[in-house]
């Protein structure tokens, strides 16, 4: 839908970039556990992005298509929680601990990423960088929680 937009707009599209790279490397790095979670990571962060984009815009077509994303990354967010609980139920403490350290460093790492690269996007939309993060961080707080008490 996006790169639709993108044509309709007569914007071009990126065929890649570094964040992707790192993204995919990190992904494949580990397994499906280490996988899931850095999609989570990724579908969080899309969560507050779209809603940027969503509430932030004039167009109502960019409005409309962000608010679909939207509504898809939180049915995504939700898959993830069900199944990493599930997966991480067995584990002892010391692995729980490790896994929430670092999966609040790379989705920080991530968050500021964003951040930094789209701030003038995120600007334009009313949302400055710093607000950003610190939402990003609010929205994958209860996720976590769930995925760790369940």
């Amino acid at each position: 839908m996006l790169s639709l937009l993108l044509a309709a707009a007569d914007e071009p599209t990126i065929d890649g970039h570094w964040t992707d790279t790192v993204f995919v490397g990190v992904r494949r790095a580990m397994g499906l556990r280490l996988e899931l979670m850095t999609l989570m990571v990724a579908e969080v962060v899309a969560l507050r992005y779209y809603r940027a984009l969503a509430e932030g815009t004039t167009d109502a077509l960019l409005a409309e298509v962000a608010a679909r994303a939207l509504a898809d990354e939180d049915h995504h967010v939700a898959f993830h929680v069900h199944r990493l609980s599930r997966d991480f139920a067995g584990s002892g403490a010391l692995t729980r601990s490790a896994a929430i350290a670092g999966w609040w460093v790379l989705l920080s790492g991530a968050a500021c990423v964003v951040a930094l690269d789209h701030g003038a996007a995120l600007r334009d939309l009313g949302v400055g960088r710093l607000a950003f993060v610190r939402d990003v961080l609010g929205l994958f707080r209860p996720q976590l929680r769930e995925t760790f008490t369940r």
